[in-house]
């Protein structure tokens, strides 16, 4: 079996196209790596950029995406609704086939380092790569943001990164690198212009405050749209799965006399996910991945 690490880095850049096509062409330019997808969001001002390869591949790539994010975005000019504290956000390593995670908490202390030492940008490492259990989940690293931690860095002993200096780089900020298992990013969008009801949905849903499992959830405005958005990381959908996070949120937005307008992959999404989702909704009784004919296709 081939080795194969997904890689999904966030930039904080999601309405300049140029931008994202430069830093996209880096990455793509690395021997042995496939670029799968570029999404972009000009209302998060964020995009999502998802390549496999092997290890030393996908090493490389990474850190040219980061070479060429650093170079083309200015943190102190970026706004837009998502939390963020760098130029290249979060650089999560995902083992796919033929890797552990471990091969990837290696991958992402080589990269991370690479990035701090050569880029001096200062990173912090996350979920399997953590070094400290309050570094684990991905909202407590990022917590205060670009603006925050540009002060907290500096002063607070138990923020200081796990590689390069206490300091944040002058235009591309922090940089958090780590190791997860499949993550699906996805987007919930009301029909209302009320973004506390957003707010109140996330709330309810997230795990963090005694909603669904493995589900993180934020609620933001799309104020260009005229819509509100619950934009959710299904960390794990096998503990809940997509059928069932649309309808909580569904339900609480009836409650609210809303109703959703329509929902968003963001990235890319495993088969399985939405096979369970449709045989959820479906109730297809003793359905099974062998009868997706595509599947068979592929085997």
């Amino acid at each position: 079996m081939a080795d194969i690490v997904e890689c999904v880095p966030n930039f904080s850049e999601g309405r300049r196209k140029e931008v994202v096509d430069a830093i996209a062409k880096s990455i793509a330019s690395v021997p042995g790596v496939r670029l799968l997808d570029t999404e972009m969001d000009p209302d998060h001002n964020r995009c999502v950029i998802t390549f496999v390869g092997d290890r030393n591949a996908v090493a490389e790539a990474a850190f040219q995406g980061a070479k060429s994010a650093v170079a083309r975005i200015d943190m102190n000019h970026h706004r837009g609704e998502h939390p963020r504290v760098g130029a290249l956000d979060v650089l999560p390593f995902v083992p796919i086939s033929g890797v552990t995670m471990d091969d990837c908490v290696a991958l992402a202390k080589s990269v991370g380092k690479r990035i701090a030492d050569e880029l001096q940008v200062p990173v912090y490492l996350y979920e399997a790569a953590a070094t400290r259990p309050d570094r684990k989940a991905l909202p407590d690293v990022r917590r205060g943001e670009f603006e925050g931690l540009k002060v907290a860095i500096e002063t607070e002993p138990e923020r200081r990164p796990d590689f390069g200096p206490a300091k944040l780089h002058p235009t591309a900020g922090a940089c958090i690198v780590g190791a997860r298992p499949v993550l699906i990013a996805w987007n919930v969008n009301l029909g209302t212009k009320d973004v506390t009801v957003a707010k109140r949905i996330a709330k309810a849903i997230r795990e963090s405050d005694g909603g669904l499992p493995a589900v993180r959830a934020k609620g933001f405005e799309l104020a260009d749209r005229g819509l509100v958005q619950v934009s959710m990381n299904m960390t794990d959908y096998r503990k809940t799965s997509l059928v069932q996070a649309f309808e909580a949120i569904r339900e609480l937005a009836t409650k609210e006399h809303v109703e959703i307008v329509e929902s968003e992959i963001i990235g890319l999404v495993p088969l399985d996910a939405v096979l369970v989702g449709a045989t959820q909704y479906f109730k297809l009784a003793r359905f099974h991945r062998e009868q997706v004919l595509e599947a068979r296709l592929w085997e």
